[in-house]
Formats: C-alpha cells, sequence, structure tokens
C-alpha cells in the first residue's frame, strides 16, 4: 500500500483531494475510484476513501457495470461501507444509468441499432433473470413506449406473440423492436432466440407491423439480428 494510501485524505496536498481536485480541475480528471470516494466520504482505519473504492472496483474487475449490480448488503461486506455509503453508491450509479436513458429518450427517433440499445439500456442492463421486452415506434420511427412483455429465470423468459401484438396495435404502432437480455454477458443468440424473431417477423408481417430488429442485452454491450443480417 502507497504512503498516500495510509493517509487520510484530508492532510493529502490540496491539489491531491477527490473534492478539489473534481472543483479546480473538473470532473473529467477524476478516476472512477476518486469520484466514489467522493460519495462514501471517508474510508476505514486501514484505508482512505480513495484506496477502499479501489478496493471495491477490483472486486467488481473494475468494471461500474458490475459494481452497480452489487446489492446494498453486498458493498456493506467491505469494512468502512456502512448501510448510508452503500444507498449512496447504488443511488449514484443508478442515476448515471437513468441520464443515459433519458439522454436517449430525448433523440426519440430510432434509425440505428445503438439508437434501439442507447433507448432500451436503462430497462436492460443490471437484471439476474431475462427479461422481454418491445419499443413501440410510430410511422416516423419515433419511440412511443418501451413495454416490458415478460421476466423469467437466468435460462429464459417467454415473448407471447399475442401480448406483443395486442400491445402494440393498442398503441397504434406501425413498427416495434424486439429486445431481451442474457445475464450471463453471452450475446450469441440461441436457436430458441433465432426462432421467436422469424416467428414474430412473419406475425407481424399479416398485421402490418414491421419487427425491425430484436436486440439482445449483456453487460454492457448488445447483438443486433438486423445488423447480422439474421433479420
Amino acid at each position: 500500500m502507497s504512503e498516500t494510501s495510509k493517509t487520510p485524505i484530508r492532510l493529502w496536498a490540496e491539489g491531491d483531494q477527490p473534492r478539489e481536485k473534481l472543483m479546480h480541475k473538473g470532473k473529467s480528471t477524476l478516476s472512477d475510484a476518486e469520484l466514489i470516494a467522493i460519495l462514501i466520504g471517508s474510508g476505514n482505519s486501514d484505508e482512505s476513501a480513495v484506496e477502499l473504492s479501489r478496493r471495491i472496483l477490483r472486486e467488481s474487475n473494475d468494471s461500474l457495470v458490475n459494481l452497480s449490480r452489487m446489492s446494498i448488503s453486498e458493498l456493506m461486506k467491505f469494512k468502512g461501507i456502512g448501510e448510508a455509503k452503500a444507498v449512496s453508491i447504488v443511488a449514484a450509479l443508478e442515476l448515471g444509468k437513468r441520464r443515459r436513458s433519458a439522454e436517449a429518450h430525448e433523440r426519440k427517433t430510432v434509425t440505428t441499432s445503438k439508437d434501439a440499445f442507447e433507448t432500451i439500456y436503462a430497462q436492460a442492463s443490471d437484471h439476474a433473470y431475462e427479461k422481454f421486452w418491445i419499443i413501440l415506434l410510430d410511422q416516423a420511427k419515433k419511440v412511443i413506449r418501451i413495454v416490458e412483455i415478460s421476466d423469467g429465470g437466468i435460462a429464459g423468459t417467454v415473448a407471447d406473440q399475442r401480448k406483443i401484438f395486442k400491445t402494440a396495435l393498442a398503441h397504434n404502432a406501425t413498427a416495434i423492436i424486439l429486445c431481451h437480455n442474457h445475464p450471463s454477458g453471452n450475446l450469441k443468440p440461441s436457436d430458441a432466440d433465432k426462432k421467436i424473431t422469424d416467428k414474430l417477423k412473419r406475425s407481424g408481417e399479416l398485421l402490418d407491423i414491421q419487427v425491425i430488429d430484436h436486440l439482445i442485452v449483456g453487460d454492457d454491450r448488445y447483438f443486433s439480428f438486423a445488423d447480422e443480417g439474421l433479420l
């Protein structure tokens, strides 16, 4: 452990203190650990807030996505993280996720798979089990709304075509984008994924509702059936 990490943050050179660094140098100059350190405010008897934050990140494989999946009770297992600090971390990460979703909704029009991913990201990330959604679009490919169709277990979920198209018709959607998550992070579509996509595409054609894509979301990435020529 470095000498700096053993020293309380209040005794660091002012330019090295996270809050002062943010105020004087800007938020982009701070590392993830330094930003988390601002949230928790203090460390424990052995570690500064920054060092404790680094250790929490290491336990999450240095991934904010993995960290966002940790529960309050899991965070409280770290020495120096009580309920209030754990709640602050969870709330901050949730706000970041919602901000990303809000930015996507401001654009409204979905013309690429990336647009669709940004639109569904907040709903589809950080689940321990599979869920299935549809993005409803109007004739101009603008988002009408996102609707959760089903949730299931770790191995799969059900895409009820009657519910999907009843919902689409009820909202006067002319196109839909299918989406489900893979909690494992493996984006490869299963045979079942391919079959249901083809089935829903053909059903949509009968109702004059276009199925323009099917996204599989895992971790912070996605697989697009349309981009891969599978639709």
